[in-house]
């Protein structure tokens, strides 16, 4: 099994959420009840994606994705849990995906649920609309992202923290393992007997805990691991 985070996506030069130059030291997260509730808060909101979507799209998967890509290939590795929102594993070729935080590739309509690429939603904005909406029946569209205040995908949840009792070695990739409930998946795997290996540049709280702790890059280190395993 595998937990992505962050890290790899900045490795494909898409800029984390809260690290120095971050996200969200330019844009203010909008809570999920205040985009329910209040139009300025989806206008801003729509406004930060206007900003941050096309650089995501124009991004390119880097070695760690190929290499998590070329071990499920090889039957060798169960899923990808992620927490990052850019499709970039899916890219890769990674076929089981569970997108914790959900995806930055789609927008939902808020009263049907009808899912639609992003681009449309985007190209709403550019056509001079301040928050999209549905074709389908006028709600209104947010991001299939969960935001601030949003509860994760329960399914999606359950499926991740089932995969993580039952691994036999649980890697914890580019991710400072901070941010829960995602984080608490590596003490789920290591109850269950997992091996954990955690490979970030950063400390994280369950670096005592590890089997094996790489601090590197992701992308420098996975493309050798996968190439041993795979021989």
């Amino acid at each position: 099994m595998a937990l992505t985070g962050a890290g790899l996506s900045t490795e494909s030069g898409i800029p984390d959420f809260r690290g120095p130059g971050g996200v969200w030291e330019r844009f203010r997260p909008v809570e999920y009840q205040d985009f329910l509730a209040n139009h300025e808060a989806r206008k801003e909101h729509w406004r930060y994606k206007r900003t941050t979507v096309p650089a995501m799209l124009s991004a390119e998967p880097n070695a760690a994705h190929r290499a998590l890509a070329e071990l499920e290939a090889a039957r060798r590795l169960a899923a990808v849990i992620t927490q990052n929102i850019d499709g970039l594993h899916q890219r890769a070729g990674s076929r089981r995906v569970l997108e914790l935080h959900g995806t930055n590739l789609e927008a939902l309509c808020l009263r049907c649920e009808r899912r639609v690429p992003i681009v449309d939603a985007l190209a709403q904005l550019e056509h001079g609309h301040d928050v999209p909406r549905c074709a389908a029946c006028g709600g209104w569209l947010k991001p299939a992202t969960v935001s601030f205040g949003e509860s994760l995908p329960p399914a999606v949840l359950r499926d991740a923290a089932d995969l993580a009792e039952r691994s036999d070695c649980f890697l914890a990739l580019g991710s400072s393992l901070l941010v829960t409930p995602a984080a608490s998946l590596a003490a789920v795997a290591k109850q269950g007997g997992s091996a954990l290996i955690v490979i970030t540049l950063g400390k994280t709280p369950y670096d005592e805990i590890a089997d094996v702790r790489i601090a590197a890059k992701v992308g420098a280190v996975l493309p050798e691991i996968a190439a041993s395993v795979l021989g």
